[in-house]
């Protein structure tokens, strides 16, 4: 999903929609840092479930610092490059035509004294579910802003368009194995 997002390449006069570099962690754990010295992420690094359940552990990530503490992270998981970010996340919803964001409270930035400074892994449960909602919060205006509608509308139809794509091709796929003879899809999101 976020290689459709990183193909897209969007940038327009209102902003740009950008994807963190990254990488899928099966197993075991101690051959992480071979690969992520491999693929070239550069720390800290982002540590999420690959699972997302809906369940607690599902919004457990963690900051790992360095290279030694890699090998203290749990697969299966994906790591991705730490962007500073205010420390606010944007949650876009999309449904059909319809378009919902709202702020979550996410993980802090990261001063470049820390980055010189702090090792280790660092665990944040609950990050950016419904409890931890920043939408009535008294935040920095240039954390707070939303992101300007019209590039909003312009990453919703083009993930319309690609994904309804990917989506035929599947069904076509799996139609000629005889795997299949129609597809229901459902989405449900939960704030």
């Amino acid at each position: 999903m976020l290689q459709c997002v990183a193909d897209m390449n969007l940038s327009t006069s209102y902003g740009r929609v950008g994807v963190p570099r990254q990488l899928v962690i099966k197993k075991d754990a101690s051959s992480i840092a071979d690969a992520v010295d491999k693929a070239g992420l550069i720390l800290p690094l982002v540590a999420k479930p690959l699972v997302a359940d809906g369940s607690a552990k599902s919004h457990e990530l963690s900051l790992a610092y360095d290279q030694y503490s890699l090998q203290k992270l749990e697969p299966p998981l994906v790591l991705q490059e730490f962007v500073n970010h205010g420390g606010v996340l944007f949650k876009v919803y999309i449904v059909g035509e319809a378009i919902k964001v709202v702020r979550r409270f996410s993980l802090p930035d990261v001063t470049k004294r820390e980055l010189s400074k702090v090792t280790g892994v660092f665990r944040f449960p609950r990050v950016s579910c419904a409890a931890a909602s920043a939408d009535d919060a008294d935040l920095d205006p240039s954390v707070a802003e939303l992101p300007p509608r019209p590039l909003l509308e312009r990453l919703a139809k083009e993930l319309r368009w690609r994904l309804v794509a990917d989506l035929e091709l599947l069904v076509k796929i799996l139609q000629g194995m005889g795997k299949c003879r129609g597809m229901n899809i459902y989405l449900q999101t939960s704030s």
